[in-house]
């Protein structure tokens, strides 16, 4: 009996002192509405850490985007989180017009990935062809405290507007604007996403549109982390000229909660998988290693700095 006794202490020591690493690890990822850019890279994502880090399952959550998903990551309900530059700036600093009540001090960077682009477009009979042009008229400004809101609210500040200038505001994720547009209950969209989203690539195949610019002196009012942009010609049907507008940086964002190892699998898979990501939407195309460790108003996570030292990114 006593040998059966200390076999069994023995068994159950070494498996106390075995090493976890076989122990399953979840990784909730955190995106947006399924008709956006972060979705699919998202679902792409998922099915790379699913496929390449060894006893991991992965969940794809659909969500109101960047500031669900920061406080999502705060309270331990995610591993991985697309944001908006601005958004992530606000969590950490707790802005509570933005949506943040306390600072989101959880809050760690992966790395930047690719530019949202503010795409401001309105029904071609609605006349509107300038920012002015929106006084009067309905905008959807996306969803409540979503990234996409935080930029409209931005973007009409710096144009001398407010929503109380508009003849009427919508609050409303890509696909549900576009259905209002299509039935010519809405005059435009602001959309804050990749360029060729799936949203403004289905309205602008079914109705004739006009995009509207936001010009370089609006941008330079605001600041950053928004930047000067353009909108390419013929990224979207009926778009034949070059469009300028504003962009910000998105985020891959994690918790601290999430240990070194697992951030550093995370951190070298999204870098090293651009083609795959690229295929799962073009906006993917735009995502650098050269950039990703640059420009974060938070921290990164010291698995994402481990990976960068390797990369040469980091001394």
């Amino acid at each position: 009996m006593k040998l059966k006794f200390f076999g069994v202490a023995a068994a159950l020591a070494l498996a106390a002192s075995a090493p976890r690493a076989h122990a399953q690890s979840f990784i909730n990822v955190l995106t947006g509405g399924t008709s956006g850019v972060y979705y699919p890279l998202g679902v792409a994502i998922g099915k790379i850490y699913g496929d390449k880090i060894p006893n991991v399952k992965t969940q794809v959550q659909a969500t109101k985007a960047s500031v669900e998903n920061l406080i999502l990551l705060q309270q331990g309900r995610g591993e991985l989180a697309f944001t908006l530059g601005d958004s992530l700036k606000a969590a950490w600093e707790g802005e509570e017009e933005a949506g943040f009540k306390n600072k989101l001090d959880k809050l760690r960077t992966i790395g930047a990935i690719y530019p949202n682009y503010i795409q401001i477009v309105a029904t071609a009979e609605s006349g509107i062809k300038t920012l002015a042009d929106l006084k009067g008229k309905s905008l959807s400004v996306g969803a409540p405290k979503s990234g996409t809101e935080l930029n409209s609210r931005a973007i009409l500040a710096a144009a001398g507007m407010t929503y109380k200038d508009l003849g009427k505001v919508e609050y409303l994720p890509f696909a549900e604007s576009v259905d209002l547009m299509k039935n010519r209950q809405l005059a435009a969209t602001l959309q804050s996403a990749g360029l060729g989203v799936a949203s403004l690539k289905d309205l602008s195949t079914s109705s004739p549109i006009t995009v509207v610019a936001v010009p370089k002196e609006t941008v330079d009012k605001i600041g950053p982390p928004f930047i000067s942009a353009i909108i390419p010609a013929n990224t979207y049907t009926g778009q034949d000229k070059d469009v300028p507008t504003a962009a910000v940086v998105n985020y891959l964002v994690t918790s601290s909660a999430v240990s070194d190892d697992l951030a550093y699998q995370m951190t070298k898979l999204i870098y090293e998988s651009l083609p795959e990501l690229a295929n799962a939407h073009a906006a993917g195309k735009e995502i650098k290693l050269e950039t990703a460790a640059s420009g974060s108003p938070v921290p990164l996570h010291p698995g994402a700095i481990r990976y960068y030292k390797e990369k040469g990114l980091i001394k």
